[in-house]
């Protein structure tokens, strides 16, 4: 019986709380949930620079960049392009009285 009080005296309670349980389930929820936050913080600034130079603006020549703009309502024109045109940047631009200027 001196052994089962020196037990006692050493660990005291040797019963199972339900408070104790829900700590350890919040701390490695905690531990993870940062674990996660921390990889995600890191690994986003990589993946965004490896598709940046997969992407088609990065690596190819020779697309169309077009933008769109406005114009006042008495100049109006019209933009040609053609891929049968010797260059691929040229523009043909046809004014609203008909003249054309560019490579028509």
């Amino acid at each position: 019986m001196s052994l089962e009080r020196d037990w006692d005296s050493i660990q005291p309670d040797r019963t199972f709380r339900a408070a104790d349980a829900g700590m350890g389930i919040l701390r490695i929820t905690l531990l993870f949930g940062s674990a996660a936050v921390a990889l995600a913080l890191i690994a986003t600034p990589m993946l965004d620079s490896q598709t940046r130079s997969q992407s088609p603006r990065g690596g190819l020549t020779g697309l169309d960049m077009t933008s769109t703009g406005s114009i006042a309502r008495h100049n109006t024109y019209t933009l040609r392009r053609s891929v049968l045109q010797p260059m691929p940047s040229s523009v043909c631009v046809i004014r609203n009285d008909g003249s054309r200027h560019g490579d028509c």
